[in-house]
């Protein structure tokens, strides 16, 4: 029995003081593990404990930031067909003659024929407005010696037609070629049909813009679980106002004033904040 006792505390000698005591895991450190861990001063591992506590709080923490900041931005548009409310017109009359007076007497006759056909067409008197006479000189020089060889003059005056009644105005731009027909030295312009009320109109598209931004971010929040809740940044977007069905736009915006019918189009970003 004493020689069975003695075999097992030479064996157990052999095992060292620790191995039936420690965790299978730590016999992978040997002897080498041992000594450092006997080596290790208790201040560092109270340090080291301490700094795991730390860290898990500080990831609360941040956590707890991130989400109070959370944030989405989500772009909203707004489109609706408009109808101009004004026009403006001009039409340029024109003459040439061998001299500055014979260009003017020449320009007299075919500017009272153009006036006359406008205030028969249905332009008010209070609709219409004359410009200046503007008279231009043109000369002819010999391409080889530079000499002059002959000069002419050039009168013009200008028409300016301005009138809420936009669906007038298109009829009798559109009949203002019977002029050239009759001989009338005419440069027609386009129209250019306005509206006048687009600041107010700009307001309410913004509100349509901006309830189109709180409902896409609405949708976008759903699917992750989270709400919207106060807005926290708003960029207002260029209009655009083009032709109906138009997909024309502009870094700067755009007015399209050749049509009586437009689509006028607000854009704005808006930041909310995620709850």
């Amino acid at each position: 029995m004493k020689e069975a006792a003695a075999a097992s505390v030479s064996a157990a000698d052999r095992s060292g003081p620790t191995s039936t005591l420690l965790p299978p895991r730590w016999h992978r450190w040997g002897e080498a593990g041992l000594g450092l861990l006997r080596r290790t001063p208790p201040l560092v591992f109270a340090m080291a404990v301490l700094g795991l506590g730390l860290t898990s709080a500080s990831a609360v923490f941040v956590k707890g930031l991130r989400k109070a900041n959370d944030t989405i931005t989500v772009t909203g548009a707004s489109t609706e067909r408009i109808r101009s409310d004004h026009a403006d017109w001009t039409v340029e009359v024109s003459q040439s003659g061998a001299s500055q007076q014979a260009a003017y007497a020449g320009l007299q006759p075919a500017l009272e024929t153009t006036l006359a056909f406008l205030r028969a067409a249905g332009i008010k008197p209070e609709e219409l407005q004359s410009g200046s006479v503007k008279t231009d000189r043109q000369e002819v020089r010999d391409p080889r010696t530079g000499e002059l060889r002959s000069t002419s003059w050039t009168s013009r005056q200008e028409i300016r037609i301005s009138s809420a009644e936009v669906d007038r105005i298109a009829a009798i731009a559109g009949r203002s070629g019977e002029l050239i027909g009759q001989g009338v030295p005419l440069t027609i312009n386009e129209p250019a049909y306005t509206y006048s009320k687009l600041a107010g109109k700009r307001v309410d598209m913004l509100a349509k813009a901006t309830a189109d931004a709180r409902g896409r971010a609405r949708a976008i929040a759903a699917e992750a679980g989270a709400r919207i809740g106060a807005i926290t940044n708003a960029d207002t977007g260029i209009f655009q106002i083009t032709a109906p069905n138009s997909t024309e736009t502009s870094g700067s915006g755009s007015y399209d004033t050749r049509t009586i019918d437009k689509d006028i189009t607000a854009v704005i970003g808006v930041t909310f904040r995620v709850d």
